[in-house]
């Protein structure tokens, strides 16, 4: 192991889901490693934990939670409070995104695709009937992802000179099926099959699929209190029991360490416990 790398110059950084869970601790990390004429687009669903969070970045007291150096008070930090399941939510993000990124003087695009949500566990296959929920999940899991994804790309342009970095926040469950979760399991394997094809497509950019391993969120407590089938869902209750559920900056540190390297193929597909 050499010295650890240098902050990232000029790099326009973009995370969603970013009020909460592993996308504020991945904010938090990241932070401190955007340099000189970097900036921070920051969002989710929640404007008043995405303006907390926000404060927080600007004062440069991230180093509090990662163990890392302070922030840079001089980061630009934008909040964009939106729903990307909808189309409205969708038209403003993706506003904020091309407004952004059309300031030439970034050397570097990083976005993190990590909204997500789990769907309603509590139903088996056989009681998922209803086309609106079952599109509605859709659209903000997959397709939002997409846009976003298309949208930023095409804004930041192939300059020369310029990295473009794209991560999918995976899970194992883009790999294997998991009872009772038929909309989570489909939904994270449709992102994986998505951001290969983009890896083939667009040989410039770097493409990343990272499952971050079983999280402390509030999402895993959802899973082991709402899943429909009891074994799964007393697996999920026995990983909180017995303390082996992953803290979100843990696992952030390592999607870090991979970002940092970057040596992975691009469109792969790298788990928390492959590290």
């Amino acid at each position: 192991p050499g010295a650890a790398p240098g902050p990232w110059a000029a790099t326009a950084c973009v995370i969603t889901g970013a009020s909460r869970g592993f996308g504020r601790s991945l904010a938090r990390l990241l932070a401190p490693q955007l340099g000189p004429g970097s900036a921070l687009l920051l969002l989710a669903r929640s404007a008043d934990a995405l303006a907390e969070l926000a404060a927080e970045l600007r004062s440069g007291t991230t180093g509090s939670d990662t163990g890392g150096d302070p922030g840079s008070s001089e980061l630009r930090v934008q909040c964009v409070p939106a729903d990307l399941g909808c189309q409205e939510g969708l038209r403003k993000a993706g506003a904020a995104l091309r407004e952004l990124l059309q300031d030439a003087s970034f050397g570097r695009l990083l976005l993190v695709n990590n909204a997500g949500s789990l769907g309603d566990v509590s139903k088996s296959f056989l009681d998922l009937t209803d086309l609106e929920e079952i599109n509605a999940y859709f659209s903000f899991n997959i397709s939002s992802a997409l846009c976003l994804t298309s949208s930023a790309l095409r804004a930041f342009g192939a300059r020369p000179g310029c990295s473009r970095t794209v991560v999918n926040i995976s899970s194992l469950c883009a790999l294997e099926p998991f009872p009772s979760w038929a909309l989570y399991c489909s939904g994270k394997a449709a992102r994986d099959m998505l951001f290969r094809v983009l890896a083939k497509e667009e040989p410039g950019v770097r493409v990343l699929s990272y499952a971050p391993g079983p999280l402390d969120t509030d999402m895993q407590l959802l899973a082991r209190s709402r899943t429909a089938d009891p074994g799964l869902r007393q697996q999920m209750q026995s990983l909180q029991e017995k303390g082996q559920l992953i803290h979100c900056s843990v696992s952030a540190q390592k999607l870090l360490r991979l970002l940092q390297e970057d040596s992975f193929p691009s469109g792969a597909h790298v788990d928390f416990y492959d590290i």
